[in-house]
């Protein structure tokens, strides 16, 4: 079992930059991993995801160009570097890690997923 814990989050000014951190108490080798986010009153949504290895990344369009994940999984870390952050980006943040059994596609639904952190709070203010 994998427990995830995230970091990082607060509040920021639009434009502004946050980087969020997953730490995780086991090992995330053989894990994709995934950010997703989820405002009030808006189902849960897919951010950002990274294969097991770090070789390929996917990002939501809302966030290409502005998001970066990458991980270190020799210190079983996961970050989420955001830039020129906007308002709409406010969320509650969530770090979910998806075991590799058949395939290693990134996979963007978050039923799929199958640890999850407890979720951090960013807020953007305009």
């Amino acid at each position: 079992q994998v427990q995830l814990i995230e970091s990082g989050g607060g509040l920021v000014q639009a434009g502004g930059s946050l980087k969020l951190s997953c730490a995780a108490s086991g090992r995330i080798s053989g894990y994709n991993m995934g950010w997703f986010r989820q405002a009030p009153g808006k189902e849960r949504e897919f951010v950002a995801g990274i294969r097991w290895s770090g070789g390929s990344t996917r990002y939501a369009d809302s966030v290409k160009g502005r998001f970066t994940i990458s991980r270190d999984n020799a210190k079983n870390t996961v970050w989420l570097q955001m830039n020129s952050l906007k308002p709409e980006d406010t969320a509650v943040y969530y770090c979910a890690a998806d075991r590799v059994i058949l395939s290693s596609d990134i996979k963007t639904t978050s039923r799929t997923y199958d640890y999850w952190g407890q979720g951090i709070q960013v807020t953007v203010s305009s």
